[in-house]
C-alpha cells in the first residue's frame, strides 16, 4: 500500500530550556527552513515569533504550526504555580500532604516535601461515596458553597475537586461543579476524576492539584501565543504538543495542562520513532541531550513506551499518560566544579544560554560540558567567539586549570577529559534507567542520538553499555522541533476496575474498552487535522493481591477473556521479574486505551540539502586538528552537508554541520543512509 504523503506547509516549533527550534517544510516545493534562537524564559511566545523571523517563515502562508512547549514544565519543577484551592471529602484534606511511604533518598532519611496546595487552601466538605460507588453520606451543599467562597476571599486563581472513591462514582463531584460554576470567578476548574479515573486518592489528587495549579499559566501562554500569530495572519488551529506524544488544539489544551508536562522531550521521542522505523531500525534507546539536561526513552517496534505513572520529582506522580522520558541534569551548560570533599562534580547546576558557557564569550566563567569538549579538540576552536569582549581557547585552558586542574592534580586537558568521562557515566546511567532497570538488554537497540550536544557523547556511552549501533538523523539540533511535525493525534484513556481477576465481570470490561474506543474517535473528529489511518491499542494494568506497584499488560485486542488475562499478566510478570506466584490471585485494577490517528508521511531526505554534496569523501574533508581521546590524535574535520550518500567513514573523525557535531572515536566506522541519517557502529576501541 502507498503511503499518504503529508501535503502543505507546515512549522513545527520546539521550547527547549536553553534554544527555541524550528523546521519549516514545504511538501510541494520539498523545501526545508531551519532557525534555532535563544529561548526567552521570561515570555516563551517571543523565541516561538523569534524563530519564525530566523528563518523567514511568514505565518501567514502556514497551513499548521504545531508547538512544544515548556511553560508548565518549567511551573512544576519551578513551583513558579498559581494560587490554587481544592475542596475534598471531610477528614481527607491531608492526602496531598502523607502521600505514599517513600523517602526522597533510599538511604538516607533527610529531605523535604512540599506539597502543591498549602493545607490552608485545602478545605473539607461532608458527604462521600464507597469504593463500590454507593453513597454513603450526602454531599453538604451549604458547606462546599461556604468553603468555596472562602478559597475564592483568599485570592485562589484554580480550583480542584478532589472526592474520595470519585473513579468509581463521580456524581458528587458533578454537582460541586455544577455549584463551582456559580461561584467561581474563572473557568479553571479541575474535577479529579475527569483527568484520571484511577482508585489512588493521592496521585489522582496529585495530579488535579498539577493540572489545576498550571491552568491558568498555559491558558494564559497559548492565548497571547495565538494572538501574536493572528496579527501576524495565521488563522489556522494552533497545535500543542502532549506528554504522550501526541497534539492537541491550543483552543482546548489548557482543559487538561498536566498533559503538557514534558511535552518537549516527548516530541524528541515521537521523531525518534518516526525515523528509526524508516530507517529500519525499530528498536531505539533515545538519548537527547540539549544545553541544560539530558533525556532519555526506550522505543520498541517503533512504539515509545508510555506510562501512566510518572513521577516529576519525589511525591509528584503525575499519572496522565507520558513518553516514559528520564532526565539526567548533565547538558553543554552544565558546570563542573570540585566540591568540598575534593570530588569532581558535573551538574546539575547548568549555565543555561544566559551567560551560558565560557566559550559561548556572554560572560560565563565556569566551565562546563561544552568548555571541555571545546579544550579538547571536539568542537571547532575556529568558532569559539575571540572578538571583541569574547574570549580564546587560553581562557577556556585557564579556567580548568585553576579551577579543576589545581584542586584534582590534573592538567587543563586531563581534567576536560575528567569531565568529559563524569559527564558520559551519568548519561549511561540514564539510559540504564530505561532499559536495564526494565528488563531490557542494550545490546538489542541503537541509540539514537540528537539534541546539540548528543551525537558529541553519543559514541562513548554506546561504548560504556555495550550498545552496538548509532543512529545519528539527519539534523540532530532540531530533532523535537520534527517531532512535532510528524507526531501523530493521540487520546489515552484509563478506567478503574481494581477488582480480582476472578470476580470481574468480562462484559464490563470489554464495555469499558468500547466506551474508551468511542470516546478516543470522537476526540480526533473534532481536531481539524488531517489522518492517514487509525490506530488502537489497548492494555491493562495488573497486579497480585497483596501488592503495590502495576504491572502494565499489552493486550492484542479489546475482547479479552479472564483467562487471557491471567496467562499474559503472569507472562509479563516472569519477564520481568523472573519469578511466578502461582499461588497467589491476581488483581485487574486499570484498562487503558490509545486512540491515534497517524498522519501523513514526511519526506525525511527533504532535511539535507543535496546541493552542496561532494563526489569522495576527501573533498567534503575540511581539514584535521588534534583532538584529545586517549591521548591527542589528528583528526579529520567533515561538513556533514558535503558528504556523499555512500559515506563510508572511520574513526577517529569529526563531522560538523549547523546544529551539532559528531564525534566518531578511535575504532568506530558510519555510513549513510538515503535519509540522510548516519548510522555508526561501534567499534573496540584499540
Amino acid at each position: 500500500m502507498t503511503e499518504k504523503t503529508l501535503t502543505g506547509t507546515f512549522a513545527g516549533i520546539d521550547v527547549g530550556g536553553t534554544f527555541t527550534d524550528l523546521v519549516y517544510y514545504d511538501s510541494k516545493a520539498r523545501g526545508v527552513k531551519l532557525a534555532k534562537v535563544p529561548t526567552t524564559l521570561d515570555n516563551q511566545s517571543k523565541g516561538v515569533l523569534a524563530a519564525l523571523d530566523a528563518a523567514s517563515v511568514d505565518a501567514a502562508a502556514l497551513d499548521l504550526i504545531v508547538h512544544g512547549t515548556t511553560t508548565t514544565t518549567n511551573a512544576v519543577l519551578e513551583r513558579q504555580l498559581c494560587k490554587t484551592g481544592l475542596v475534598t471529602t471531610l477528614g481527607f484534606r491531608d492526602v496531598l500532604e502523607l502521600g505514599r511511604r517513600t523517602r526522597p533518598h533510599a538511604y538516607g532519611m533527610t529531605g523535604q516535601f512540599r506539597p502543591i496546595i498549602p493545607r490552608d487552601l485545602r478545605l473539607e466538605v461532608p458527604g462521600r461515596m464507597l469504593a463500590d460507588g454507593s453513597e454513603y453520606a450526602p454531599l453538604d451543599e451549604d458547606a462546599l458553597r461556604a468553603a468555596l467562597a472562602g478559597l475564592v476571599d483568599k485570592g485562589c486563581e484554580a480550583l480542584v475537586i478532589h472526592f474520595l472513591h470519585s473513579y468509581a462514582n463521580p456524581a458528587h463531584e458533578l454537582r460541586a461543579r455544577e455549584i463551582a460554576r456559580e461561584i467561581w470567578p474563572n473557568g479553571n476548574i479541575t474535577m479529579g476524576h475527569a483527568l484520571i479515573s484511577e482508585s489512588r486518592e493521592f496521585e489522582r489528587g496529585v495530579t488535579a492539584a498539577v493540572n489545576a495549579s498550571v491552568q491558568p499559566l498555559l491558558r494564559r501562554y497559548v492565548e497571547r501565543l495565538a494572538d501574536k500569530l493572528s496579527e501576524r495572519g495565521y488563522d489556522r488551529d494552533l497545535l500543542v504538543m502532549n506528554g504522550n506524544g501526541g497534539m492537541v488544539s491550543a483552543r482546548i489544551v489548557a482543559e487538561e495542562a498536566a498533559k503538557t508536562v514534558m511535552s518537549g522531550p516527548a516530541s524528541g521521542v515521537m521523531a525518534a520513532a518516526y525515523t528509526g522505523r524508516r530507517a529500519g531500525i525499530p528498536d531505539l534507546l533515545t538519548y537527547d541531550m540539549g544545553g541544560t539536561s539530558t533525556d532519555v526513552a526506550m522505543i520498541r517496534g517503533a512504539d515509545p513506551a508510555v506510562s501512566h505513572e510518572i513521577e516529576i520529582e519525589y511525591a509528584m506522580p503525575i499519572h496522565v499518560p507520558m513518553v516514559d522520558v528520564r532526565t539526567v541534569g548533565a547538558g553543554g551548560g552544565s558546570i563542573a566544579r570540585v566540591d568540598a570533599a575534593g570530588l569532581l562534580q558535573v551538574g546539575p547546576d547548568s549555565a543555561g544560554s544566559t551567560p551560558g558557557p565560557i566559550c559561548y564569550g556572554k560572560g560565563g566563567t565556569e566551565p562546563t560540558i561544552s568548555d571541555a569538549n571545546m579544550l579538547l579538540g571536539r568542537l571547532n576552536p575556529e568558532r569559539l567567539n575571540t572578538g571583541a569582549g569574547g574570549v580564546s581557547l587560553d581562557t577556556i585552558r585557564e579556567a580548568f586549570a585553576t579551577k579543576l586542574g589545581g584542586p584534582l592534580g590534573l592538567g587543563a586537558p586531563e581534567a576536560a577529559a575528567a569531565v568529559l568521562k563524569i559527564a558520559n557515566a551519568k548519561m549511561a546511567d540514564a539510559v540504564r534507567m530505561v532499559s536495564i532497570s526494565l528488563g531490557e538488554d542494550p545490546r538489542d537497540f541503537a541509540l539514537f542520538a540528537f539534541g546539540g550536544a548528543g551525537p558529541l557523547h553519543a559514541c562513548a556511552i554506546a561504548r560504556e553499555l555495550g550498545v552496538p549501533r548509532v543512529l545519528v538523523p539527519a539534523r540532530p539540533g532540531i530533532t523535537n522541533a520534527l517531532g512535532c511535525i510528524v507526531a501523530d493525534l493521540r487520546h489515552d484513556y484509563v478506567a478503574t476496575v481494581n477488582k480480582p481477576l476472578d470476580a470481574c465481570d468480562m462484559d464490563e470490561v470489554h464495555a469499558l474498552f468500547a466506551r474508551q474506543v468511542a470516546d478516543g474517535r470522537a476526540a480526533i473528529g473534532r481536531e481539524r487535522v488531517e489522518i492517514a489511518e487509525e490506530k488502537i491499542t489497548h492494555s491493562v494494568e495488573m497486579r497480585f493481591i497483596g501488592q503495590t506497584h502495576l504491572l502494565r499488560v499489552p493486550l492484542p485486542d479489546a475482547a479479552p477473556t479472564r483467562a487471557d488475562l491471567q496467562a499474559l499478566f503472569e507472562e509479563a510478570y516472569f519477564r520481568r521479574f523472573q519469578v511466578k506466584l502461582p499461588e497467589i490471585r491476581p488483581a485487574l485494577v486499570n484498562v487503558n486505551s490509545s486512540v491515534i490517528g497517524r498522519r501523513p508521511e514526511i519526506d525525511l531526505a527533504a532535511l539535507i540539502d543535496g546541493s552542496g554534496r561532494k563526489p569522495t569523501l576527501a573533498e567534503a574533508q575540511t581539514g584535521t586538528r588534534q583532538v584529545f581521546f586517549e591521548d591527542w590524535t589528528e583528526t579529520p574535520v567533515y561538513w556533514r552537508d558535503h558528504l556523499p550518500l555512500d559515506a563510508d567513514l572511520a574513526g577517529p573523525a569529526i563531522v560538523e554541520q549547523m546544529d551539532c557535531t559528531l564525534v566518531l572515536e578511535p575504532g568506530d566506522t558510519a555510513t549513510q543512509d538515503a535519509d540522510g541519517n548516519l548510522v555508526v557502529t561501534v567499534g573496540e576501541r584499540a
